[in-house]
């Protein structure tokens, strides 16, 4: 029986879906200005897991993750480079699904962008406007009328009056209240527009969300995901906006992946510790970034550092090296047999993989002693479920980070074969000088009845 940490209840609760046997989920997505960064990768990864286990409990999941292609942040970027925003933007896109590729991240079902949905932004703001829950002001901005709606600060758990007197807000003469927020942002000279009933303008960032899921998903649907950073003001207004408009129930779930810290430290870019998953995987190989990712809680601190990844490598080689030289059989998951049994009461217990991560290891263990095909092939399968264990362990083994400089598998070889050649020779020391290079440069020889195999550290 699954179970879900619901943002909304603060509690742990059964998940029951709408719709027997379906599940209608939006997860916030990227603003395409730069490249993805670390925090990206947690969102990515997890919602990719969390979609697989509901796919593997045999539920037919929606899964609609959008795009943000048109803001503040898009529009200074692209005036700042002097190309089209619309250049900039899928410049991006196609980093991004390079990103997720490389991350063994499926895509979702739906990837919609804002510049495709302002249409149903408009009919959505005028629904709100005709149920008392916006105005259109002087500056040709359109607003959400924050006291208007009795439940506001209900995911983030601060009442509207803690909100006003603990929140900076910017002042604004045009708006009625400093807490309510823009729904439909004039026009600025030069900027891209769209026609609407108040004047050229574009949407802000709260309406594009709403429209969207409401669009893909329907009204009310089961599950709302994205990082923690977004549960205020994001997610507190999709709500607000969403139940204004529609007088209905928004979202029954809200999941939220906890914040990404660099050494402990909060990661920006004013403090130096700023990564994009482009420069951690010019360091570790992609398939270690997601063990890592998906070795903590998704709702816990994640806490990058080298130290950390050396050891995800570390730990994940160990599972590979249960695999490697053994044939693992195809098989298919019974899920009534013991370890697959703790293996699922993990994933639907909040989708605790540190739990099921620790099934995979107990496995591997059996797998060494026994040298079973059907326990490997049942680590594998069970890997596979979170997206991991699906190459060739030979390949993991002696994969690099932008395959590791200089000590290529081409340039290991010869070293291998120049090694062969000094010990046939009976020159040992020559021997022993390429086995000491390559274990400097992190490659550890392997001699045994089949020849020598490599891999590195």
């Amino acid at each position: 029986m699954l179970t879900l940490h619901n943002t909304l209840t603060r509690k742990k609760e059964i998940f029951a879906p709408i719709t027997p046997g379906q599940v209608r989920m939006y997860v916030c997505g990227m603003t395409v200005y730069d490249y993805c960064h670390l925090g990206h990768a947690r969102v990515l990864v997890v919602f990719d897991m969390i979609t697989r286990w509901l796919r593997a409990s045999g539920y037919d999941v929606n899964y609609v993750r959008n795009i943000t292609d048109i803001d503040d942040k898009i529009i200074k970027r692209a005036h700042e480079n002097g190309e089209a925003f619309t250049t900039l933007t899928q410049r991006f896109i196609d980093a991004m699904h390079e990103d997720e590729r490389r991350l063994s991240v499926l895509p979702p079902d739906h990837e919609p962008r804002a510049t495709e949905y302002v249409g149903k932004m408009l009919t959505m703001i005028e629904a709100l406007i005709e149920r008392d829950h916006a105005y259109a002001a002087a500056n040709g901005d359109v607003y959400y009328t924050v006291s208007s709606f009795l439940n506001y600060g209900r995911l983030s758990g601060k009442s509207l009056d803690d909100l006003r007197a603990g929140e900076r807000v910017e002042i604004d003469p045009y708006k009625r209240d400093p807490m309510d927020f823009v729904l439909w942002k004039a026009a600025k000279p030069g900027e891209p527009s769209w026609p609407s009933p108040w004047g050229a303008g574009r949407p802000g960032w709260h309406i594009e969300c709403s429209a969207m899921g409401s669009d893909l998903l329907g009204m009310h649907f089961d599950i709302h995901g994205g990082g923690q950073d977004l549960q205020f003001p994001h997610h507190e207004n999709e709500i607000a906006q969403s139940e204004g408009a529609h007088a209905c129930k928004f979202v029954n779930y809200w999941l939220h992946n906890g914040f990404v810290r660099v050494d402990d430290e909060k990661m920006s870019k004013s403090l130096g510790n700023f990564f994009t998953i482009r420069e951690v995987l010019e360091k570790y190989d992609a398939e270690v970034v997601r063990f890592f990712i998906l070795r903590a809680h998704y709702r816990s601190p994640l806490n990058y550092s080298d130290h950390h990844l050396d050891d995800a490598r570390a730990a994940l080689s160990r599972l590979y090296t249960a695999l490697r030289g053994s044939e693992a059989a195809s098989v298919e998951i019974d899920w009534n047999d013991a370890l697959p049994t703790r293996f699922r009461a993990a994933m639907d217990d909040d989708f605790n993989t540190p739990e099921a991560m620790a099934v995979l290891f107990d496995l591997a263990a059996g797998v060494n002693k026994s040298r079973d095909p059907a326990q490997a092939g049942l680590l594998k399968a069970l890997g596979g479920v979170l997206g991991l264990l699906q190459r060739d362990p030979e390949a993991f083994m002696q994969a690099g980070p932008g395959d590791a400089g200089e000590y290529t598998p081409e340039r290991i070889q010869t070293l291998i074969d120049e090694r062969l050649a000094a010990r046939k020779g009976k020159d040992f020391k020559r021997s022993d000088t390429i086995r000491d290079e390559l274990k400097a440069a992190g490659i550890v020889l392997e001699d045994g009845a089949q020849g020598t195999t490599w891999r590195r550290e």
